[in-house]
């Protein structure tokens, strides 16, 4: 009897013996080994070729060409681009520069943040403008390539390298004065040169040259017809001079900073119009009385002209929002204006 109750207890044990291998071999398996060797990279044999870094995304193809454009809508507003050769605006300047660095503009260049170049709405393209900031006197020639900035309230939006110029990148916005300077040269810094000046479709309607010799002489009268009197012929004009092509110092795009005198104090206006007309004016007025709309009287290009304006402000965010509620009013011809505090 103790013989089988011993047999029994070995043959237990055994099993139970088998059992904790199978489990430490099962888990075993299933545990990561850390102490695997970790494969090293081998450097490529002597001659191999070099390995060669992925090329960089290629660069639009820029096609610049002189362009007005039609009319356009963003954000549900119409702009409308025309020749402006008196363009000469104050108002709120913004930038741009690394989200569209790269693609093309408007008018088919290269946007560059680096260059000294702008987006306007409407003027053409390019052209070549002032811009001073008003808060500090600096003063540069930009080039304006493309369209924009459409945030209404924005007069331009210059390339961050400008802005920078200009003094006013950390601040994101200025008060600025933009003045028309002229065409630019579409493959270069300077004015249009006089064959840029003429559009291609007329320059080639106009018939060639001949290249013989000519001669001329008079009909014999036809036997009894009647011969009117000769009339007087004027002498052609004769051809105008070419303008020196020279670039005058100081009105090209070449990041230039002059010092330009500015008011001691300047003050945001929103503008709700201006009209030739006080009876418009006035119109316009009394359908913003709630919002304090009042008329100023004054004088462009001698002749009498009449602006609705609220204001003043000193913050930005202040008159960005009444210019808000001037134009949820239906008054789309709304902008901010820049004058001095004491006028």
């Amino acid at each position: 009897m103790n013989r089988v109750v011993g047999r029994s207890m070995a043959l237990s044990a055994g099993r139970i013996g088998v059992a904790l291998l199978l489990t430490a071999a099962l888990a075993a398996c299933m545990t990561p080994n850390a102490t695997t060797p970790q494969v090293a990279t081998l450097p490529p044999p002597p001659g191999a070729p070099a390995q060669v870094p992925p090329a960089p995304p290629m660069l639009p193809m820029p096609n610049p060409m002189y362009k007005v454009g039609e009319p356009y809508q963003i954000g549900g507003l119409w702009y409308y681009p025309k020749e402006q050769p008196d363009y000469d605006e104050t108002g709120v300047a913004s930038w741009y520069g690394t989200q569209f660095h790269g693609r093309l503009t408007a008018n088919g260049e290269v946007f560059d943040r680096t260059a000294i170049s702008a987006a306007h709405p409407t003027l053409p393209m390019p052209v070549n403008v002032r811009v001073t900031n008003l808060e500090n006197g600096r003063s540069i020639v930009v080039r304006i390539n493309d369209r924009g900035p459409f945030k209404k309230g924005r007069v331009i939006d210059l390339s961050e390298r400008a802005a920078d110029l200009l003094g006013y990148k950390q601040e994101g916005t200025a008060r600025v004065r933009v003045t028309f300077i002229g065409r630019a040269d579409l493959y270069g810094p300077g004015p249009a040169p006089p064959s840029q000046e003429t559009p291609p479709e007329i320059a080639m309607a106009v018939p060639a040259a001949p290249v013989g010799k000519v001669t001329a002489g008079e009909l014999p009268p036809v036997a009894g017809a009647q011969v009117a009197p000769p009339r007087g012929v004027a002498n052609l004009p004769k051809p105008v001079a070419q303008a020196n092509t020279a670039v005058p110092s100081g009105e090209i795009p070449d990041g230039r900073v002059i010092e330009l005198p500015v008011p001691t104090a300047t003050a945001l206006y929103v503008q709700a119009g201006a009209f030739s007309s006080s009876a418009n004016a006035s119109t316009v007025a009394v359908r913003l009385y709630g919002l304090g709309a009042r008329i100023i009287p004054g004088m462009k290009d001698g002749r009498p002209i009449f602006r609705v304006r609220i204001g003043p402000f000193q913050q930005v965010e202040d008159a960005d929002a009444t210019l808000a509620k001037v134009q949820a009013l239906g008054h789309n011809d709304v902008q901010i204006v820049v004058e001095s505090a004491t006028s």
